[in-house]
């Protein structure tokens, strides 16, 4: 029996599931959320995240992260720190790899253009539609929708980026069917999930942004947090040519931010006295963070990819047209549903806001490859921009 910390949640006292289920072992000798983890890896939602983009739009080239090799680098960078603290491992394992599967095809972008095209019917938030893909729309089991995952799990999911005082109306419906304290924090293998998904975009993002040529390392010098990091770099490598240097000065500062984590965590949890999962729901604060000075540096580092990386011009002009395609292929399924596929056509609801939501959930399960091929059959042959 693996032994955890006093604060760390038990899957011996997990809250359970919406569904009861038989207990034994005919699948091999798993806890709760062991099992959550396994449904999550082996679910559709998830091997779709392989063809969804992550920061480059439906990318050619076979080095660049999609939102699969984001999820399972965040799930590595959460396990460490979860480890180091005496988490449960396999519950933030489980959330890390379950933490982007509502997104929608060209991340960001295809985000923005459902949001629009649900603006009349209570909009669309990737977090939320997380929730509603494993309590309603991936549903592997013959006695129940979704897949069944603890309550843990799901809180911890709902709340990811900390409590939700105003939730949207996915993340309304699943706590409704089955009470998550949204107005609480979340487990801290929940916040370690929440700041390893920081750590693992936040340099990440810059080694993809490398290899494509929009960002380069001068660029990257005007940031304090790696001037400092290029500098220790080339101290310890002296003479090696600085292009066999840009993975190293990136794994060194996923270890200078994880390191900073994981003792800033330590204290605060001492701190706050915490002795149960339950008290640190009732904290009233974060109790996972980064220290006040990297907590800044973090800050900067993300200001300078939003401006050179995130809103480059080429991604703008790609974003742009991942919308078109969105927005088209929503107004296409809205005005003829007899264009979508026979399990989405046969279950279309004749009412809104059910209607609109119900083509929503078709195009948000796309990946970016079969969302072009689709507006592809609608509006012709297509001429994308450079980035797709």
């Amino acid at each position: 029996m693996t032994r955890f910390a006093p604060w760390a949640a038990n899957p011996e006292r997990s809250k359970g599931r919406l569904h009861e289920e038989q207990s034994g072992s005919a699948r091999g000798p798993r806890d709760p959320f062991q099992r959550d983890r396994d449904r999550i890896i082996h679910s559709i939602s998830f091997r779709r995240l392989r063809h969804k983009t992550q920061v480059f739009l439906s990318p050619d080239g076979d080095h660049f992260r999609v939102r699969l090799t984001h999820s399972l680098e965040v799930a590595q960078i959460g396990r460490t720190i979860a480890r180091a603290l005496g988490l449960n491992e396999d519950l933030t394992e489980a959330l890390c790899l379950a933490h982007d599967i509502g997104h929608p095809p060209f991340g960001h972008a295809g985000e923005e253009a459902l949001k629009a095209c649900l603006s009349a019917h209570g909009g669309f938030d990737h977090n939320g539609h997380t929730l509603r893909v494993l309590t309603l729309l991936d549903s592997p089991y013959p006695r129940w929708a979704g897949l069944n995952l603890t309550w843990e799990t799901l809180e911890g999911l709902a709340k990811h980026n900390g409590p939700v005082a105003f939730p949207g109306w996915a993340l309304a419906a699943a706590d409704a069917q089955l009470p998550l304290a949204l107005e609480q924090w979340p487990s801290l293998e929940a916040q370690v999930a929440a700041l390893a998904d920081d750590i693992a975009y936040d340099n990440h993002d810059i080694d993809d942004g490398l290899r494509a040529g929009l960002l380069t390392l001068d660029q990257l010098l005007a940031v304090p947090l790696v001037a400092r990091g290029w500098a220790a770099v080339q101290a310890r490598f002296p003479g090696i040519p600085p292009s066999r240097l840009l993975g190293e000065l990136v794994r060194s500062q996923i270890g200078v931010m994880v390191n900073d984590l994981i003792a800033e965590s330590r204290a605060a949890i001492g701190a706050a006295g915490v002795g149960s999962v339950d008290e640190v729901r009732a904290a009233g604060e974060p109790l996972i963070r980064f220290s006040p000075a990297m907590r800044e540096e973090e800050r900067a580092l993300k200001r300078f990819m939003y401006a050179n990386l995130y809103h480059h011009s080429n991604q703008r002009v790609a974003a742009e047209a991942a919308q078109g395609i969105v927005a088209g292929l929503f107004a296409n399924y809205s005005d003829d549903p007899l264009s979508m596929p026979e399990e989405w056509r046969t279950t279309l609801p004749d009412a809104e806001p059910e209607r609109s939501r119900h083509i929503a959930d078709f195009i948000a399960g796309m990946t970016d490859r079969y969302a072009i091929r689709r507006y592809g059959d609608i509006a012709g042959p297509l001429c994308l921009p450079e980035g797709f």
